[in-house]
């Protein structure tokens, strides 16, 4: 059960130069869907990603991103705002601004290294730290594999603060069928941690309290 008091209205995604910008791309899709107003961010690696491993070209400029991501994802106007990498005025850089989560994703192991020191050299990294700084919700989705012992050390260093660490890892006790659903494994799981509604895929044990319930 989740509590409606709990659910963000605003999330701050993230995109950076890790692959799997599937997941980063299908989560804007279901933040969307579920009414979510959604801040975006991208860095100039992740432009890059985006277009070698999707069929999704984003242009240069946040107006024109702005455009393409909300066609993209089915947003209502002003639903997507794409805020540019040096943009210091965007709700994500300040701890004044709107209480909101930030998901990165995908995270690349650069962004670990920045966040888990403090850096602050673009508006990513920026709002990693006001989420660190203010206690608010943060979910960092890296990639990489294997793990290096600086990646690893930077991850415990994040978790202590309070950063959620998940792995790109899908699972496969639910018999994925399809390179989606296997996307759609991590997303759900993402979602869950926003307290947000899915129906990507049941949860565990669902089945089985449905039938105790019944019985």
């Amino acid at each position: 059960m989740t509590n409606d008091h709990n659910r963000p209205t605003t999330v701050n995604l993230a995109f950076t130069g890790a692959s799997g910008a599937q997941y980063g791309l299908r989560l804007l899709q279901c933040l969307v869907s579920a009414g979510c107003r959604v801040n975006v961010m991208v860095s100039r690696a992740a432009q890059v990603v985006i277009a070698t491993e999707t069929d999704l070209k984003l242009p240069g400029t946040p107006p024109a991103m702005q455009e393409t991501l909300s066609a993209y994802s089915g947003a209502e106007p002003g639903q997507v705002l794409v805020f540019g990498r040096e943009d210091w005025f965007a709700p994500p850089a300040s701890g004044s601004g709107e209480k909101a989560p930030l998901v990165v994703c995908p995270c690349s192991t650069g962004t670990l290294s920045a966040l888990a020191t403090g850096a602050s050299n673009n508006l990513i990294e920026r709002a990693g730290d006001v989420a660190l700084k203010e206690r608010r919700t943060l979910i960092l989705v890296p990639r990489e594999a294997p793990f290096s012992e600086v990646h690893l050390e930077n991850m415990l260093k994040l978790t202590r603060m309070g950063a959620v660490i998940m792995p790109a890892s899908p699972g496969f006790y639910h018999k994925p069928q399809s390179l989606e659903d296997l996307v759609d494994f991590i997303v759900a799981r993402i979602l869950d941690h926003l307290n947000l509604p899915q129906d990507l895929m049941p949860r565990w044990g669902e089945a089985r309290a449905d039938d105790k319930r019944k019985g």
